[in-house]
């Protein structure tokens, strides 16, 4: 039935679009040559042949001049050299030679013919300059297989690529969630789809395919051809290697340990652990049938271990900082031998935990050339990797986690295992038809298996705070238990392409089938405990040990949660997404003139899910309060409506006076991409059905007992839970969709140099946000200038047999925007010197910056009073100022070898938490809202507006007056609370202060001629970070004095809670006992230190 609708939603946007769909976008795969032929009068040509040849493989191209004398050959490989030759009988044949072609970038070759047997010189003008093409109208950066292959990298990820974005802030684009990117390899969609990591491989954190299997990138911010598309971010296209006419062989092995690892960052020592790093490879490429059939192939065996967490516990009277926590190891020990004393449970170590990564990867790719005007082309890669981790800081369980000097520290028997398995194949097909039309056919397909690796015995899991934050957690982690994650993309797309005299007509059509298996508890399928102090702890598992059977604890308990199977005898819960992404496009190219492109299209998306979520009667029954204070109710068996979503675009590019010296480019239009696809599925298992859910706070009617499974109820009946957390998705939930505006200009510069301005725009059209639909109107305000809503009652359904614990709704805002400004320069020279560098500045606001489950995207949302409607904020993705400079310099020595060397410097704020801002909350839930440390403070006037009462902690009491000259001084070395004062703070108002950091790369080539052909044997160096090398003040982070939650909150003022007078009353933060008295100090992590890689290969040629 659901191929049925899909077929019928294919048809009629076939013919909305005027000849065929295309839903998500097509990844670029190839390059082109287009260009103009004249005579030696400067009239256009009809009738010229121009046949382009690739050097390396002999693959030829041809294509015939239209009645205006332009030519265009699509579908072309990238790199070279090309030779291109253009002919017609009766004149003299012109050569252009050394023409080397970008992915996505189509170059312009124009030639000037004279008659045969004039003996003069002939002017061909053109360039295979990546910058100055007449198709490029966005903001384009492409990366050849040169610089992939001299960058410093030790990660070999494409993230050390796609650096070279002026845009780029990490793995973020444009201000956008580096989830919302689309990356695809030789067109086939390569995404981390369900959105657990921002690109394949970060569930392990390994490369899921080898850097020396990519022939080159491309990374597109703005691209108004609408074939690209299903991104909000950034497409991030890349192709990789073919085979040639001559066979070419590496072997190379690479490999690295802790002496290859500084062991201090200004002043402060850093233990690196003891880890191991190597990786072997080999690849190999040529010809199975010379001119025709070519094939390449690499593998590569890497196995890593290093230390799960450098942090280790305090010994006692040790000042805090680098990696020494606040945590007592005599508590931990004591702790630890607790537990296994009383309850037979083994914690393991706190310190030097091993994490193991091992990961295989494979690639093997055909080209064929069938004639001159087919091409086809198949490539299958495949990763099988895993990997340890530590436990996740999700607020979902208990109140969130946090490790670091400031925060705790966990046992290793908490730590989990995860998979990241990936196949994926891909096969395309391009033709030329008649001359004047092509065609590009790609099916492909992508498999990825995250499931989580066995835990072992359960035990509950139990958070212990200290001064309301995190100070040990043991037990099973909460999240992995019988932890599932299959999810696979089908796609199949075609592009027709008719060309015409001042017309390109392009039409195409796609269709991609998502499918997702996801055994997920969202947290706590054992119960969870969290207590307020080890004090609490022992005293309610001491008064366990007496009396097993008791019903109350003599504590009280900040949080309790666990989760049950609602359905009798379900095992696993399964939730299954199914989901068809279809869409329709058409455009033209019109050349009004020689020196002008006109680009203008429009594309239509649609998606259908199959309703596979679990319907509640009991819960649809339920009135609930929308953000605008109207009641709703909702079906928890549908899934979002299907809705047609349309995209025009337009661009214009002019390069003024002709000569390709001055490119200006302008272009606007719409955006859309899919979701994360765990926002969807969260539906599925949480709609009361399959899974019950209970969560108490502050209570004593939850004593602590070893039985995992204590509170689960023993009468469920698969009916609709008695109580549980509710997810839905609005109905008209549309997928994100953003209007991008871009401006550029480049310029040719002296000395060989090209600069390029660039300006970006771009706001939410659709954007995403969630509101908690059973959270009621506030029942009060607080007194005092800090008169926010505040919460005596949170639930709306919260009576015995319909307790709905919170009701998550994912819906759309219209509110967020982001803004971009950069100026670049690039350079290549025949001497062997290339660089690039750039500054960019950026803004980003959003209403929310979500996770992956909408329990903790929604409390870990910092705002000013009321949750379901936060209003703008600092986006996560905000780039603030950056600057980077990359250069290669590369040198043959008489034949003997060759020296190359280079480096990549950036600056740019310090990232904690992934991302480069913070924001100051109080501690605690203060307006009752249920969400922990999520509410923004009030930044006092001056002392008459501060509100502290004493407290004791490290043995000794802070006064009221010792608190207020504490705050005051804090605010006046801190800017931005300076000029916030009389003000609430903003989400991420605080900005991460700039660092720099220089990364460098030498290597080493000897060549040796092996049957009259050159063979090289290779040593190479890589460092990060290279100036700690040389010094160890450089290069050094900073980090926030205040512990860092998970959510970039900073508890600045903690304990919050309402005074007998109703204002907010709190306690200044302290750090190693002491009033905090600083924003920022150094940080002393492995990051901060240098790390070499140390490389040796030998190539067959």
């Amino acid at each position: 039935m659901l191929s049925r609708v899909v077929l019928i939603h294919t048809l009629s946007l076939a013919v909305l679009g005027g000849f065929a769909v295309e839903a998500a976008a097509q990844g670029v795969t190839t390059a082109s040559i287009a260009g103009i032929v004249n005579d030696a009068q400067g009239q256009p040509m009809p009738g010229v042949t121009v046949v382009a040849v690739h050097q390396p493989s002999g693959s030829t191209y041809t294509a015939v001049t239209r009645g205006d004398g332009r030519y265009t050959i699509p579908g072309m490989r990238v790199g070279g050299p090309y030779e291109v030759t253009a002919s017609l009988a009766g004149f003299q044949s012109q050569v252009r030679g050394s023409v080397v072609l970008s992915l996505g970038v189509a170059a312009d070759v124009d030639f000037v013919l004279g008659l045969a047997g004039v003996q003069e010189s002939v002017t061909v003008t053109g360039t295979s300059d990546p910058v100055f093409s007449s198709q490029r109208t966005g903001a384009a950066t492409a990366v050849t297989r040169t610089d992939i292959g001299s960058l410093p990298t030790i990660s070999g990820r494409i993230s050390d690529v796609t650096r070279l974005t002026p845009q780029a802030s990490g793995t973020s684009f444009a201000g956008q969630d580096n989830r919302l990117n689309n990356i695809t390899v030789d067109g086939s969609f390569f995404n981390n789809s369900f959105g657990l990591g921002a690109q394949p491989g970060d569930r392990t954190g390994v490369a899921p395919i080898s850097l020396e299997s990519l022939e080159q990138v491309q990374v597109s911010i703005a691209p108004y051809d609408v074939r690209q598309g299903s991104f909000i971010g950034a497409a991030i296209n890349s192709v990789t290697r073919s085979g040639t006419n001559q066979i070419r062989a590496s072997v190379y092995h690479r490999m690295r340990d802790d002496s290859f690892v500084g062991t201090e960052a200004a002043g402060a020592a850093v233990n690196p652990g003891t880890f191991s790093f190597r990786n072997t490879g080999v690849s190999l490429g040529g010809p199975i049938v010379r001119n025709r059939l070519f094939a390449f192939g690499s593998y590569e065996n890497e196995n890593s271990e290093r230390p799960l967490t450098t942090l280790v516990a305090n010994r006692g009277g040790e000042p805090v900082g680098g990696n020494i926590t606040r945590v007592l190891a005599s508590d931990l020990d004591q702790l630890s031998g607790f537990l296994r004393q009383n309850f037979g449970y083994e914690t393991g170590g706190y310190e030097n935990l091993p994490s193991k990564t091992p990961a295989k990867r494979y690639l093997v790719r055909t080209d064929y050339n069938l004639t001159n005007t087919n091409k086809i082309s198949f490539r299958y890669s495949q990763l099988d990797s895993s990997s340890d981790n530590p436990p996740s800081s999700s607020s979902s369980a208990g109140v969130g986690r946090t490790f670091g000097v400031n925060g705790g520290l966990f046992f290793e028997r908490s730590k989990y295992s995860v998979l990241e398995n990936i196949k994926s194949g891909v096969g395309e097909w391009t033709s030329v038809i008649g001359g004047t039309m092509s065609n590009n056919l790609i099916i492909g397909f992508t498999s990825n298996d995250e499931s989580r690796g066995d835990i072992g015995p359960l035990f509950p899991y139990v958070d212990i705070l200290k001064d309301g934050v995190s100070y040990a957690t043991f037990g099973a982690e909460a999240f992995t238990v019988q932890n599932q994650l299959r999810y696979r993309t089908f796609q199949i797309q075609n592009n027709f392409t008719k060309f015409g005299n001042r017309h390109t007509l392009t039409f195409g059509f796609s269709a991609q089938r998502y499918g997702a298996e996801n055994v997920f508890w969202s947290c706590c399928p054992q119960s969870n405990y969290t207590y307020n102090s080890l004090e609490d702890f022992y005293a309610d598992t001491g008064d366990y040990l007496a009396n097993p059977n008791r019903t109350t604890s003599p504590v009280t308990l900040r949080r309790f949660k666990v989760r049950y199977s609602n359905v009798p005898g379900l095992d696993q819960p399964l939730q299954e997404l199914r989901v068809w992404y279809t869409g329709a496009y058409a455009q033209d190219e019109w050349r009004p003139r020689r020196d002008v492109t006109v680009t203008a299209g429009v594309r239509a998306d649609t998606s259908i899910f199959a309703n596979t979520a679990y319907q509640n009667e009991r819960a649809d029954a339920l009135t609930f309060r929308a953000p605008d204070g109207s009641p709703i109710q909702f079906q928890t068996g549908e899934m979002p409506a299907t809705k047609v979503l349309w995209s025009p675009r337009a661009a214009v590019n002019w390069d003024l006076g002709g000569r390709q010296q001055t490119q200006l480019r302008a272009g606007t239009g719409l955006f859309t991409g899919p979701p994360l696809y765990v926002w969807i599925s969260n539906q599925l298992g949480n709609t009361g059905v399959l899974i019950g859910e209970e969560v108490v706070d502050n209570t004593t009617t939850r004593p602590f007992n070893p039985n995992p499974d204590t509170y689960k109820p023993s009468n469920v009946t698969g009916e609709g839970a008695s109580s549980f957390e509710l997810n839905v998705t609005d109905r008209n939930f549309k997928f994100p969709q953003v209007w991008r505006s871009n401006v550029g200009i480049d310029h040719r510069l002296p000395w060989g140099m090209t600069g390029t301005v660039e300006y970006i725009y771009t706001k939410d059209v659709n954007g995403y946000a969630y509101y908690n639909a059973n959270l009621p109107a506030p029942q009060t305000t607080f007194a005092g200038v800090d008169d926010r809503p505040r919460y005596t009652s949170n639930r709306i359904n919260n009576t015995a047999g319909n307790v709905i614990t919170n009701a998550y709704v994912l819906t759309n805002q219209h509110d967020g925007y982001s803004w971009n400004i950069a100026a670049s320069v690039t350079k290549n020279s025949a001497i062997g010197l290339s660089f690039r560098g750039a500054y960019s500045y950026g803004v980003a606001k959003n209403t929310i910056d979500p996770g992956s489950t909408a329990g903790s995207t929604f409390t870990n949302n910092q705002h000013t009073g009321d949750p379901n409607n936060p209003g703008l904020g600092w986006s996560g993705g905000t780039m603030g100022h950056r600057v980077f400079l990359q250069a290669s310099y590369s040198r043959e020595y008489f034949g003997f070898g060759a020296t190359t060397i280079s480096a990549f410097w950036e600056a740019r704020p310090s990232q904690q938490n992934f991302t480069t801002r913070a924001s100051y909350t109080y501690g605690g839930d203060a307006n009752g809202d249920g969400g922990s440390n999520s509410d923004l403070i009030y930044v006092p006037r001056d002392a008459s507006e501060m509100n502290f009462v004493p407290f004791t902690a490290g043995g000794r009491t802070f006064t009221v007056d010792e608190q207020v000259a504490a705050f005051e001084a804090y605010i006046a070395q801190d800017p931005y609370l300076r000029n916030r004062r009389g003000k609430l703070a903003e989400r991420g108002g605080l900005q991460m202060p700039l660092g720099s950091k220089l990364d460098f790369s030498v290597i080493q080539q000897v060549f040796r001629n092996v049957a009259g052909r050159r063979n090289a044997g290779e040593i190479r160096l890589d460092v990060t970070n290279f100036g700690n090398l040389l010094n160890s003040n450089w290069g050094v982070g900073e980090r926030t004095v205040i512990a860092n939650t998970g959510a970039n909150s900073l508890p600045i003022l903690t304990n919050a809670a309402a005074d007998a007078q109703g204002r907010i009353s709190y306690r200044m933060a302290t750090a190693n006992n002491e009033l905090v008295t600083s924003t920022f100090q150094k940080s002393a992590f492995l990051s901060d230190t240098y790390s070499m890689m140390l490389s040796f290969r030998y190539s067959f040629n």
